[in-house]
């Protein structure tokens, strides 16, 4: 809980209940714990009765106040919020009577924490009455409550059963991945949705090996070798599940990735890209050259580049790709796949004595692959391919960095392309508001940096909430936020002469480049997204 002010320690030595010397105790715990808060570090160190202790810090706070044990939680906490709720707001309810329901938190200082609780809980008709507990006793009610059979996982009745109720809810909530996570008391499930993490079972320990043994049975894998290996999983019409596991030191870790077969190739526009022809054709309609989209892991680069050969693809154009794996097959194209022994590079030289008018390269990792790439956009192909950096002048860094020559950047790299995903507010249980001051003067002043006056006259927001729809988050699915750097003849001599990348942005900001947080912001103002995701992807305040 958080004591936020000294006076609050005096306070507590004024009622008699500790000493100074009590306090300085207290602030010499705090230095090797500064993530610990005062009242919590009063309680675990034992310096006088806890029930005491916490009704004088209730007192003090002007809340009810409590010593929460497992045995006070009376209801099924996640018929009311998800386990992934209670942990990020160290909140947990715990009673229901006549349309109220009692929470009990570790910070009810924390305003933001106990407002999207209460709407939360008031979106299920029921008013919420708020006590404060000390949040060693959250972590261990949390820590029980996970230790329960309460779903659909746990209930399985053998391993088999439980492998595929894990696969089939994860398909079933959109999940683009399952952690199969052996920790030192349990194995924990988890999946990935929207791209934040999802703890939804935690199996007995006992169950490890067997659970490892049906998942390398499975996904074709040795059984004897607990060296790193990958794999797949075939067993669901409409799937093809990669499997890949690691070694920890708990055992053997599995993360599956579920990739829908035959699913269909969004638009770019649909996947966020600026709604303006003209600027995809600008982007993506090129030949002897290269464009790059770059992004961290995870944050769609694939996703749009498929989009993009979609919106190429015709009859009369050879278009084949270099995968590692082929996520989405597309009727028309040649799709290839890098194999065990083959390399991008490999794989990049035999597809160009295979007449392609457009090649797809799934990623540039090293100076070979950049500059075979480099030679098929000289010889009058279109190159497509990605690399993980920050924004898409970094682009020109990473290829300088990898070896390719400043002559070759500026002479081939046509288009670089940068993006984010964000998460979309979820429309079945989302509440319009207005825009507070704070927030206002944000999106002022991003737009004073960059020089773009943003229209946020009549503009509203939304408050996050959470639903069953959403899986209580508040947001479902993603779009992208894109910048785009196209490459004119003054930025190509600012490469040529090895300028900085500070120099090719002011130059790009002249001819119209904007970064990502003005896409970012644009979405926020259209009610796509919240500025809190945004500053979430970008740390914007």
């Amino acid at each position: 809980m958080e004591l936020r002010r000294q006076p609050i320690g005096i306070e507590l030595v004024r009622r008699g209940l500790i000493t100074q010397q009590d306090i300085q105790k207290a602030l010499d715990y705090q230095k090797d714990h500064p993530d610990k808060k005062m009242g919590d570090i009063l309680y675990i160190l034992r310096v006088c009765d806890a029930y005491q202790l916490i009704q004088a810090i209730g007192d003090i706070f002007g809340e009810k106040a409590m010593l929460l044990t497992p045995q006070d939680v009376k209801i099924k906490v996640e018929d009311y919020v998800s386990m992934d709720v209670v942990r990020q707001n160290r909140a947990i309810p715990f009673l229901e009577e006549n349309g109220r329901i009692k929470v009990c938190f570790s910070d009810t200082a924390n305003r933001r924490v106990v407002e999207q609780m209460r709407l939360l809980l008031l979106n299920k008709g029921l008013i919420m009455e708020k006590y404060i507990t000390f949040e060693p006793l959250i972590d261990q009610v949390i820590r029980s409550l996970e230790g329960k059979v309460t779903d659909d996982i746990n209930s399985s009745s053998d391993i088999t059963g439980l492998i595929d109720t894990v696969i089939k809810k994860a398909i079933d909530k959109r999940a683009s991945d399952i952690h199969f996570e052996p920790m030192e008391e349990s194995l924990r499930i988890r999946y990935r949705i929207d791209g934040e993490m999802y703890t939804v079972a935690n199996i007995e320990k006992e169950k490890q090996q067997q659970i490892i043994g049906r998942l390398k049975a499975i996904s074709n894998m040795h059984q004897e070798k607990q060296e790193a290996q990958d794999g797949r999983i075939l067993l669901y019409t409409d799937y093809n599940i990669r499997v890949s596991s690691q070694k920890n030191i708990y055992g053997e870790k599995f993360v599956l990735r579920l990739l829908k077969k035959n699913s269909n190739v969004k638009t770019i526009f649909e996947l966020g890209f600026p709604n303006d022809e003209n600027l995809l054709k600008k982007s993506f309609h090129k030949k002897n050259s290269i464009t790059i989209v770059a992004a961290p892991t995870g944050e769609g680069k694939t996703t749009t580049l498929y989009s993009v050969i979609d919106y190429l693809n015709r009859p009369e154009i050879n278009i084949t790709t270099i995968e590692d794996p082929v996520e989405i097959r597309i009727p028309g194209l040649n799709q290839i796949e890098v194999e065990a022994k083959t390399t991008f590079s490999s794989s990049l030289r035999t597809v160009l004595r295979q007449d392609p008018d457009i090649i797809l390269v799934g990623e540039i990792r090293d100076k070979e692959t950049a500059e075979i790439a480099m030679q098929a956009g000289q010889t009058g192909h279109y190159v497509l391919s990605t690399i993980h950096t920050i924004d898409s002048i970094e682009v020109i860094t990473r290829l300088r960095k990898m070896g390719v020559s400043n002559y070759d950047i500026a002479s081939i790299l046509a288009t670089s392309l940068s993006q984010r995903l964000v998460r979309k507010i979820c429309p079945h249980c989302a509440k319009q508001r207005s825009f507070t001051e704070h927030e206002i003067q944000i999106i002022r002043q991003i737009g004073q940096n960059y020089g773009v006056e943003f229209n946020i006259n009549g503009k509203t927001t939304y408050e996050v909430i959470g639903c069953e729809k959403c899986n209580h988050s508040g947001y479902y699915d993603r779009i992208g936020i894109f910048e785009i750097l196209i490459i004119d003849d003054g930025i190509r001599e600012l490469i040529s002469n090895n300028a900085s990348t500070l120099k090719i942005k002011e130059q790009a900001l002249k001819i119209g480049y904007k970064p990502l947080i003005v896409d970012g912001i644009n979405k926020v103002l259209q009610g796509i997204t919240t500025l809190e995701e945004l500053n979430k992807k970008l740390v914007i305040y």
